[in-house]
């Protein structure tokens, strides 16, 4: 949890500069495709986790 949190600060800091600092806009680019890349990894932790459970009959 805490790798995704902190991929999402890089995210919002490299899309701000991007959009403050006149000709960085590949920044805004790359922080989009880092939050996306963050999003993807977050769904594949949570993919693992579920698992089917187990139901035990009463004896």
């Amino acid at each position: 949890m805490a790798l995704f949190l902190f991929l999402v600060l890089v995210a919002v800091g490299l899309g701000i500069a991007g959009v403050v600092v006149e000709g960085l806009f590949f920044l805004l680019v790359i922080a989009v495709a880092v939050f996306l890349a963050d999003l993807v990894l977050l769904g594949v932790r949570i993919g693992r986790r579920r698992r089917p459970a187990r139901h035990r009959l009463p004896r």
